[in-house]
């Protein structure tokens, strides 16, 4: 299974980005390989949309779960949709979310923690 982790860095000991749309990466880890694959967000520049946008691009990419600090309605909805786990509150480095993720210390998120348009309070 596919988990991505918004992330301020390339490396497994990065940072987790409070921003879900805006992060500069998500780290993608598959658990049944023990890979991790960097994937720069596209949109986490755009001016709008980019929520939704970073949620699209993770569905593409066959994510089953996303781990993050904060998350708006709108890329919410787009996650929920395509089937895909949210966790949400995340802080700390990306291998400790992953450790906690295998260690079934997380649960999934019913609604999202943010109002719209949040993550560009950061930038």
């Amino acid at each position: 299974m596919k988990i991505a982790i918004s992330s301020t860095g390339t490396e497994i000991d990065s940072e987790i980005d409070q921003r879900f749309g805006r992060c500069n990466y998500f780290l993608i880890f598959d658990d049944e390989t023990n890979n991790l694959e960097v994937f720069p967000n596209p949109s986490a520049s755009t001016p709008s949309g980019s929520g939704i946008e970073a949620a699209k691009n993770l569905a593409k990419k066959g994510i089953k779960v996303v781990i993050c600090g904060n998350i708006g309605p709108n890329a919410f909805q787009v996650l929920d949709a395509e089937g895909i786990d949210i966790i949400q509150g995340a802080k700390g480095i990306v291998r400790k979310a992953i450790e906690n993720f295998k260690e079934g210390n997380y649960s999934k998120a019913s609604s999202p923690n943010v109002r719209t348009h949040s993550g560009m309070m950061g930038r």
